[in-house]
């Protein structure tokens, strides 16, 4: 909660307008400054300093709670708040959908499937509640400009007959999905900035980005940034990705590229590769995909869903869930969006949870 406001702290007056007119904005702003520093810069004493380290830190850290609580808010919400994606056996697998105030992120190879979903979720936030959706806005990063209003429609025409034809409906949910595409990773750091506003102002229940590591590849393309440059933003991105997840209190949707592991990486780790026989008794690599945006990106994400193929079969596989074991699901994308082949999940295990796969043997059991 580093990025939250001081001005949304309800904090005692005097109090407030002194941390202001020092332009300390955020709790980091004012919690990561030294005692005597805090205290030169407020131009007060000890106890002014400590009162306001005292009360910030009192509403930026979020309060404890007991496992009965958590449980009994669960209760209250349903299923513990979610965001159902009508996938019946990924949705058993997730508690019910994609959790609302967490970060969940959609990993794999272009084409196979990432925007799809996306356009499916953004489709279910704006339905009707009665409909089982949320009835509410939803912000769509585009950074790719993959974003298609008419394969949206076409998803929904096929997929809720019955709401679709109702005249009008379709026009007004799609006005319901604000679409922003920045062009470069300053701006969609810039555009963050204004979020919390927007959320607000709009009663927006989903936000969606596809994808930020798309604006990082195109700042190296470009040279315009070197490493600590494009570091920099993207972990502010992260913690302020989380932040609006917890502080609007919904689902956050974000999808990562992969990038190849080659022979030429210098070294793999045991999961990364795979030696398979070339027919003359020799053994080759098979190299794995991996995400893009590093461990620290891997850690910070609630749930992460890899799409991949291999043996002619495309699966959304559960590789971090809090509430699932690592589960895999074949899948179709059809006019209707993407469409489970089954139900019941293929039990994913060791290196096969990490691993992202385009090819090769089916390592999950189905046949060819």
């Amino acid at each position: 909660m580093a990025n939250k406001l001081v001005s949304e702290m309800r904090l005692p007056p005097h109090l407030a307008h002194l941390l202001a007119a020092r332009r300390l904005t955020t709790a980091k702003d004012v919690l990561s400054l030294p005692e005597v520093e805090l205290m030169t810069l407020l131009d007060a004493g000890i106890l002014t300093a400590r009162a306001a380290v005292s009360h910030v830190s009192e509403f930026a850290c979020p309060p404890c709670q007991t496992a009965l609580a958590l449980l009994e808010e669960r209760v209250r919400l349903g299923g513990g708040g979610r965001l159902p994606t009508t996938l019946c056996g990924l949705d058993e697998a997730l508690g019910g959908g994609i959790p609302l105030g967490k970060l969940t992120e959609v990993v794999g190879p272009s084409g196979i499937g990432k925007t799809q979903l996306c356009l499916k979720l953004a489709l279910l936030a704006t339905l009707p509640e009665c409909y089982g959706g949320l009835n509410g806005r939803v912000v769509y990063i585009d950074t790719e400009s993959k974003f298609s209003s008419r394969r949206m429609i076409e998803i929904g025409q096929k997929s809720f007959p019955q709401v679709f034809r109702q005249e009008g409906l379709a026009q007004k949910m799609a006005g319901r999905i604000l679409v922003m595409r920045p062009t470069s990773l300053s701006d969609f750091t810039k555009s963050l900035e204004q979020m919390k506003v927007t959320l607000l102002q709009n009663d927006v229940k989903l936000l969606i980005v596809d994808s930020v590591a798309a604006l990082t590849s195109s700042e190296n393309e470009r040279g315009t940034s070197t490493t600590g440059f494009t570091q920099h933003p993207l972990r502010w991105a992260l913690s302020f990705l989380k932040s609006i997840a917890e502080f609007a209190r919904i689902p956050v949707v974000v999808t990562n590229q992969v990038r190849s592991q080659s022979n030429d990486d210098g070294y793999h780790y045991s999961f990364e590769v795979k030696k398979m026989g070339d027919g003359n008794g020799a053994e080759r690599i098979e190299s794995h995909l991996v995400a893009a945006l590093g461990i620290q990106w891997a850690h910070a994400v609630t749930i992460r869903l890899v799409f991949e193929s291999h043996s002619g079969h495309r699966f959304i596989k559960v590789a971090k869930s809090p509430m699932s074991p690592a589960v895999a699901f074949p899948f179709i994308v059809e006019s209707s969006g993407i469409t489970l082949l089954t139900d019941e999940g293929i039990d994913v295990s060791g290196p096969e949870i990490t691993s992202i796969r385009c090819q090769g043997q089916n390592l999950l059991g189905l046949g060819e």
